[in-house]
């Protein structure tokens, strides 16, 4: 090829290079990270919203599943990501107001290396334990964990619900073991396999085994019983005025990512927090819808994540 010739394809490929960065978002598959695994009430929602935002960008969204470490693999896995909108984290209590708190060293910022996309829904949390478990209120449950010869087990897969398990411990003057698994199937299989005593869970993974009967109810964390489980008591009502407490979901991209491509993806759940099937799958799981503005969400999470401190400050949690 003649040094003309060359010329002439190094253009052609630097226009291409630029027609690629010109090109509108998005013009390829969208990822989201789930910090749990398959099954979890994280991910259910995770698929639903992501086909959801398929259907309105008109691109596939692939989940992708990063459990383990409280989250922490998942983050960082969004964290090293490029930041242009096609890698997105479902950012939950646990990652973005628990971590901080009680994390050490924690290997992201989920203040300064994130910014909301929108807040999905949130959730309460259900004490659980097998079905043929002697405990099924919570005060069984305190009186067990008083007169036991050793400490009962309690196991689940997020710092967020650790943190709310050492929290109904600190009210309930009780100890317990706490073990960690990697999502709510494996917490699931331990408790009926007995080798958990209780667990904390949210109460969008265990509905369908609640239903099954292969699980047990011992309470909720919402301010008032679920309208679909009225049959469970709250936390509140057991004895525990102060303890209510809720799960929730969002989706983060990194806060690098240009304003523009942000805005699309606000604009699109927003759409999709419009429309009739969203509405009924927020209900159809247990939850209630959170449409906050961006900056709602970013306001509502430095509120969470001063009320998460609070509770491992009276806990006497300290970061690990």
């Amino acid at each position: 090829m003649t040094l003309h010739g060359w010329m002439l394809a190094a253009l052609a490929l630097l226009c291409l290079g630029a027609q690629a960065q010109d090109a509108p978002f998005p013009g390829r598959p969208l990822r989201i990270v789930v910090p749990t695994s398959p099954g979890s009430g994280s991910d259910t929602t995770a698929r639903f919203f992501g086909d959801q935002l398929a259907t309105v960008l008109g691109q596939p969204v692939v989940i992708d599943n990063k459990p383990g470490a409280n989250g922490v693999i998942a983050a960082t896995a969004v964290k090293a990501a490029p930041a242009d909108g096609y890698t997105l984290f479902l950012g939950t209590n646990t990652h973005m107001a628990v971590n901080p708190v009680v994390v050490k060293n924690l290997p992201y910022d989920a203040v300064k290396d994130f910014k909301f996309v929108a807040g999905l829904a949130r959730g309460m949390m259900v004490f659980v334990t097998s079905p043929n478990s002697k405990l099924g209120t919570a005060k069984e449950l305190v009186a067990a964990a008083k007169s036991s010869p050793k400490q009962l087990s309690v196991g689940s897969y997020t710092s967020g619900f650790h943190l709310s398990a050492e929290w109904f411990a600190a009210l309930s003057g009780t100890k317990h073991v706490y073990i960690n698994y990697k999502g709510a199937p494996e917490v699931f299989t331990a408790l009926l396999g007995d080798q958990l005593d209780w667990a904390v869970t949210d109460l969008i993974a265990a509905v369908p085994q609640l239903k099954a009967g292969k699980l047990k109810a011992i309470a909720v964390s919402g301010e008032t019983r679920h309208p679909d489980s009225p049959e469970i008591p709250t936390l509140k009502e057991s004895g525990y005025p102060e303890y209510v407490n809720y799960t929730w979901t969002s989706l983060v991209v990194r806060s690098e990512t240009p304003d523009a491509v942000t805005g699309k993806l606000v604009d699109a759940l927003h759409k999709i927090h419009a429309t009739p099937a969203a509405r009924e799958f927020v209900a159809r799981i247990g939850s209630e819808p959170m449409t906050q503005s961006p900056a709602e969400m970013r306001k509502f999470q430095l509120a969470e994540t001063e009320r998460f401190r609070r509770i491992a400050d009276g806990a006497g949690i300290k970061p690990q």
